[in-house]
């Protein structure tokens, strides 16, 4: 779509807009489900980029501590515990500026992905800037999405980050379509940025092929020590706004409601839901950045009537119900 175009349907009133992107939502997600994902850290801190949002760059005085990559069997546990809990997708991320075809720890975080895979839910991991051959082997592990965010539009993106360029996020999600990788791909708002910069992030989305299989809509969690630190919360009805837009232009996609769901009232988050998210991080942390509980999420769903996605069905799964 061209940003014309968006803006045009972002511009209408109110609740014209959230009823188109509702009447897009129902034409394909008929059975009101949110997926539920759990994002987990396994390399925390201590990264070389400046992105200006990131309380993990080593640039900035935040408290956060650099630590070491986490153990296969540490990351298991959480794992399982998503499993249990009812997630359908576990999100791995490593504070890092990429990753390279047969270094060490690429080779440890292949070997986490191809146990996480065997428990049946989706897998993602976001581990920075990578090209063709790293693509290539995450997906063999058994990665099915991969998430990098492209933050905001190509205009803004160099108030956000310095360290490297919005093309280098783009040439990333290359080589992931190359691979045969799912993309997961959105932005983050709150960080400066105008109206026209969110749309314009969205026009570049619209325009991948294949398009993003889901779109996380992130709202800016100020965090201490960093250059955005006295950004203002994002205001409600510009996130619902977005959101609706982001579902009438690509509705086949998993909208995720993700950081920044502590800022946002329930009625809010309702909002959100009927405008056309139906995904969310599932857990009390995402990353660095406080989450809602999970039997907070839980009693909210159940209050709007809305179910949990199911698993879906892999290879594994089906053979282990053959055999129950």
């Amino acid at each position: 779509m061209t940003f014309a175009e968006l803006r045009a349907i972002y511009d209408q009133p109110f609740f014209d807009l959230i009823q188109q992107a509702r009447i897009a939502y129902l034409d394909h997600w008929k059975e009101n489900e949110v997926q539920l994902c759990t994002l987990l850290s396994i390399k925390t801190g201590g990264c070389s980029e400046d992105c200006g949002y990131c309380a993990q760059s080593s640039r900035y005085q935040t408290g956060v501590k650099a630590e070491r990559l986490m153990e296969t069997e540490a990351v298991m546990e959480v794992a399982r515990r998503a499993r249990e809990n009812g997630s359908t997708r576990f999100c791995m991320g490593a504070a890092w500026k990429g990753v390279r075809d047969g270094d060490a720890k690429f080779e440890q975080v292949l070997g986490t992905i191809r146990e996480v895979s065997k428990l049946g839910m989706e897998v993602c991991v976001t581990l920075g800037q990578l090209s063709l051959p790293e693509a290539r082997k995450l997906k063999e592990a058994g990665v099915t999405a991969y998430n990098h965010n492209i933050d905001t539009s190509p205009e803004h993106y160099a108030e956000v980050v310095t360290t490297h360029t919005f093309q280098d996020r783009v040439n990333t999600i290359k080589a992931v379509q190359q691979a045969g990788m799912d993309v997961c791909c959105g932005g983050i708002i709150g960080m400066g940025e105008t109206i026209d910069d969110r749309l314009k992030m969205l026009e570049v989305l619209t325009n991948f092929d294949p398009l993003p299989e889901s779109v996380p809509i992130n709202c800016l969690m100020a965090m201490p020590g960093t250059p955005l630190e006295a950004q203002p919360p994002v205001e409600v009805f510009e996130l619902v706004r977005l959101i609706a837009v982001t579902r009438i232009a690509i509705p086949k996609a998993k909208v995720r409601l993700s950081a920044g769901r502590t800022r946002i009232s329930r009625e809010g988050q309702a909002l959100c839901f009927f405008a056309g998210a139906n995904s969310i991080f599932y857990g009390d942390k995402l990353l660095t950045a406080a989450n809602p509980g999970v039997d907070e999420d839980r009693a909210l769903l159940d209050e709007l009537n809305l179910k949990p996605q199911k698993p879906f069905a892999t290879e594994e799964t089906k053979a282990m119900a053959c055999l129950a």
